[in-house]
């Protein structure tokens, strides 16, 4: 019978709540405004931050022939394996400049370096955005221990509801099936805490920025 009559109560307080309303305390919420504080520095010097932040490379380049020199020193300096690519835009620019690379999509399960573009990347977060609608999706941000990102400057946008945003403007009706938001090298920390990389994909992404010249952005 008590717990009837708590019951009964409880109900009756919902029901005077309903019958009863009151005014909202705050009826008007800007929800447009960002929460975060304003980008002071320019886009690319805010994203390189937050990049290094969670463990990212960050390389500038002038021009693509200079990202061409700097990757061809990376891959000797660093002694990089083969690397994988997929995509035939950077097919292109890499045969400019003789820069072997694996184009069979059937080997990529032992990929252990690959470059892919990107669609934008997110200043605020140091994110590097990725979609379906990009050659070859997702698999060699994924496969490889190390993901090599070409992007110019003007794919720089402050705040991810800017990227989105952009997506839906430039695909419309063909909006990609999937989106990827990278940010930094894979991690976890599900076993006793300790911080992993490379659990779930690349243990390195480095991204290479591109000042685009009048030229390329036609």
């Amino acid at each position: 019978m008590e717990e009837s009559t708590s019951r009964e109560k409880v109900l009756k307080k919902i029901r005077d709540a309903l019958i009863e309303q009151t005014e909202l305390p705050y009826p008007i919420i800007d929800m447009d405004s960002s929460v975060y504080p304003e980008i002071k520095d320019p886009l690319d010097v805010t994203f390189a931050e937050e990049l290094v932040k969670i463990s990212g490379k960050f390389v500038y380049c002038e021009s693509v022939d200079e990202f061409l020199s700097v990757l061809q020193s990376f891959i000797l300096e660093k002694d990089w394996p083969v690397l994988y690519c997929l995509d035939p835009t950077l097919q292109k620019i890499l045969k400019q400049g003789g820069i072997p690379f694996e184009p069979d999509e059937s080997k990529i399960i032992d990929a252990l370096l690959g470059i892919t573009r990107c669609e934008y990347l997110v200043a605020r977060t140091g994110s590097v955005v990725l979609s379906s609608r990009l050659t070859p999706g997702r698999k060699i941000s994924v496969y490889p221990e190390t993901h090599l990102v070409f992007a110019y400057t003007s794919q720089l946008v402050p705040e991810i509801k800017d990227a989105l945003h952009n997506l839906r403007k430039k695909y419309q009706s063909g909006y990609p099936s999937m989106i990827s938001f990278i940010t930094g090298p894979s991690r976890t920390a599900d076993i006793e805490k300790t911080l992993v990389l490379g659990a779930h994909g690349p243990k390195e992404i480095y991204v290479f920025l591109i000042e685009e010249s009048p030229l390329e952005q036609e």
